[in-house]
């Protein structure tokens, strides 16, 4: 077995496939100094290339594991298929190994939001007493869980799978078909990797390719581009929207109660089998922010579908504090509150996180370019944003972008920008970091952007 590029889910996949006595083989594209630390936690008979993909490892490989940051739009790929040489990814080689214990899978993709989607949902199963595992692109390889399951022989005890799919872990699913599917949201992203929206958006509808009449398919009613998607698909489609009694207008029909999750009176609702039920006011959601509602409908009629009772699924949503570089708040100096959104990464991402602040925001954007459109954001910022701080590559292009909208400062680094942006705010103010980009261009990663931020802060606050 070869794995290709050895990050968080490539790593996970070799040490997986090893454990099953597999003959594996990496390889990566990093210097192999660089990726030292790494190496260090394979086993010591795997074989290790890095510097490149050699097509001299496919002569003696059954099979290609890919990982989700490596595009499969290479020759070494195309040699492989030409070889008849099957190329999946770490999550196709997650959801065949489990595929004998018949163990439902609730997957959930989107633009934004699908971390705190599918932490929710993992800890209302939990609080229903389901034996759950949960990971993909949250953070942990679904690969690391199941060779943990296989190891300990835990594997016939766990109810559901819970899954964050990227839509580069998409790319390279073939049989992977899960019993719920949910599409949060679509709004332009990974631009620089796709030729455009329609490169993008089929990405994420292979979530449901594999899904039959007996599947769930859950989406976002508001979503003009996510909506559409039922029409297209085999599973039984459920919506969800923040909007209060929303119609669908669905075959020229538009019924008062669609069946989903909606907003009814100040109450998040659901009705999933034609009686409508309340789970929770709106006001005693822990997590703030009208995106955060989206996550919270979403989650709730997920975990309902999956057989979770209602007083469960209010515990949950009334104690959840949400996800750290998720709209986390940080410090309050002398009444300005400061907001760590590091995982906010294009401008839809940003655009929802405006939406929850009615005024006085100095937004700190920019990073690397993903290849996207920073003008929509103008839309949003009137008004809203007092004071925009621009760091990094696309600092520039955002300049351009964004030119008169509101007052701008740039700043070299995380720290000259908190300082900036904390100079440009008053008392009942909000700094805001929700960069719209990627963070590779002076961090290891969004955490590692968002840690930074939340150091410069409270250095700020002990200055």
């Amino acid at each position: 077995m070869l794995v290709v590029g050895l990050g968080r889910s490539g790593l996970a996949a070799a040490r997986l496939l090893h454990f099953l006595k597999a003959e594996v083989t990496v390889t990566d594209t990093g210097d192999k100094n660089v990726l030292s630390q790494t190496l260090k936690n394979l086993p010591g008979d795997v074989r290790v290339e890095t510097g490149g993909h050699s097509p001299v490892l496919l002569e003696d490989t059954d099979m290609v594991v890919v990982s989700p940051g490596v595009s499969l739009k290479q020759p070494f790929f195309d040699l492989a298929m030409e070889l008849g040489i099957e190329v999946i990814g770490e999550m196709e080689l997650a959801f065949r190994l489990l595929r004998p214990y018949g163990i439902p899978w609730v997957s959930i993709t989107g633009t934004n939001g699908k971390s705190t989607t599918t932490t929710l949902i993992d800890l209302m199963l939990t609080r229903e007493g389901f034996r759950v595992i949960t990971g993909g692109n949250l953070g942990t390889a679904i690969t690391e869980e199941v060779l943990r399951c296989l190891k300990d022989g835990t594997a016939g005890d766990v109810d559901y799978v819970v899954v964050e799919v990227s839509s580069f872990q998409l790319e390279s699913i073939r049989s992977f078909a899960p019993s719920l599917a949910s599409i949060l949201n679509i709004t332009p992203d990974h631009l620089d990797r796709y030729k455009d929206m329609e490169g993008y958006i089929k990405a994420k509808t292979e979530i449901f390719k594999n899904q039959t009449r007996d599947d769930c398919l859950i989406l976002n009613l508001d979503d003009p581009l996510v909506r559409e998607l039922g029409a297209h698909a085999s599973p039984e489609v459920f919506y969800f929207s923040r909007q209060e009694n929303p119609l669908t207008g669905m075959g020229g029909v538009t019924p008062p109660i669609p069946r989903g999750a909606y907003m009814r009176d100040g109450w998040l609702c659901i009705n999933a089998d034609g009686k409508e039920d309340r789970i929770i006011r709106v006001q005693d959601v822990r997590i703030k922010g009208v995106h955060n509602i989206e996550n919270a409908l979403a989650a709730s009629l997920n975990a309902f579908l999956c057989g979770v009772d209602m007083a469960a699924i209010r515990d949950v949503l009334s104690e959840f504090r949400g996800l750290e570089h998720r709209m986390e708040f940080v410090e309050e100096i002398k009444g300005v509150r400061f907001y760590n959104d590091s995982k906010g990464t294009n401008p839809g991402s940003v655009i929802k996180s405006l939406e929850g602040f009615q005024d006085g925001v100095i937004l700190i954007l920019g990073g690397r370019d993903k290849g996207s459109d920073f003008t929509p954001l103008r839309e949003y910022m009137k008004g809203r944003v007092k004071g925009l701080v621009v760091i990094g590559e696309a600092r520039d292009k955002i300049l351009r972008q964004l030119d008169g909208v509101t007052d701008t400062l740039e700043a070299e680094d995380m720290t000259d920008a908190v300082r900036k942006a904390y100079s440009m705010a008053g008392a009942g103010d909000v700094v805001l970091l929700s960069p719209g980009c990627a963070s590779f261009d002076m961090f290891e990663d969004f955490e590692h952007r968002g840690e930074v931020f939340k150091e410069s802060v409270r250095r700020l606050k002990n200055l």
